[in-house]
C-alpha cells in the first residue's frame, strides 16, 4: 500500500503541482503583458506628447519667422518709397533752384518770361526722366480712357468728336493714368 499511497501521493502531488504552476503562470503571464501595455502606453502617450512639443516649438519659430519676414517686407518697401521719392526730389530741385535765381534776377517782362519758359522745359525734362508723359489731345480722336470732356461744342472746324480745346493737361506715369486731360470736344453733323 505504501507503494500504491506513495504514487497516488506522488500523483496528486504532481497533479496538484501542474495546475498550481499552471496556476502561477496563468497569473504571471497577464501580469507582465499588463505591466508592458500600461510602460507601452505611458512611453507612447510622453513621445506624442515630445512630439506635440516638438511641433509646437517648430510652429511658433515658424510664427516668429513669417512675422520678420512680413516685417522686413514693409521696411524694405517703405525704404524704397523713400528711395523713390528722393529721386524724384533730386530732379525737381535744379527747377526750384532756378525759381529762385528767376525770383532775385530784376529785369524787364520779357527776361522774365524768357526765364518762366526754360523753367517750364527744365521741369518737363525732369518728368520725362521719371517717367511722366503728357497726354496728347487737341486735334485728337476723343478718348474716354484718356480724356475728360467737359463740354461738347458746335463746330465745322475740327471733325465730329476729336479734342477741340485743352483745358488742363493729363499725364500718365509708365502708361499708368496719372490724370486725364480736360478737353472741350467737337460736335458737328458734318463728321
Amino acid at each position: 500500500m505504501g507503494k500504491g499511497n506513495g504514487k497516488t501521493k506522488g500523483n496528486v502531488d504532481l497533479e496538484h503541482e501542474l495546475p498550481a504552476a499552471e496556476d502561477a503562470e496563468e497569473s504571471a503571464a497577464p501580469a507582465p503583458v499588463g505591466i508592458a501595455a500600461e510602460n507601452a502606453a505611458a512611453s507612447e502617450t510622453e513621445q506624442l506628447k515630445a512630439e506635440r512639443d516638438a511641433l509646437l516649438d517648430r510652429l511658433a519659430r515658424l510664427q516668429a519667422e513669417f512675422d520678420n519676414a512680413r516685417k522686413r517686407a514693409v521696411r524694405e518697401q517703405q525704404e524704397f518709397r523713400e528711395f523713390a521719392a528722393a529721386d524724384v526730389i533730386k530732379n525737381v530741385l535744379p527747377i526750384l533752384d532756378s525759381f529762385e535765381r528767376a525770383l532775385k534776377a530784376g529785369g524787364d517782362a520779357s527776361d522774365f518770361r524768357s526765364g518762366i519758359e526754360l523753367i517750364y522745359r527744365q521741369f518737363q525734362d525732369a518728368l520725362q526722366k521719371i517717367g511722366v508723359q503728357a497726354i496728347a489731345a487737341v486735334g485728337q480722336p476723343f478718348d474716354p480712357r484718356v480724356h475728360e470732356a467737359i463740354e461738347m461744342v458746335d463746330t465745322t472746324e475740327t471733325p465730329d468728336h476729336h479734342v477741340l480745346e485743352e483745358l488742363q493737361r493729363g499725364y500718365k506715369f509708365k502708361e499708368r493714368l496719372l490724370r486725364p486731360a480736360m478737353v472741350r470736344v467737337a460736335r458737328n453733323s458734318q463728321g
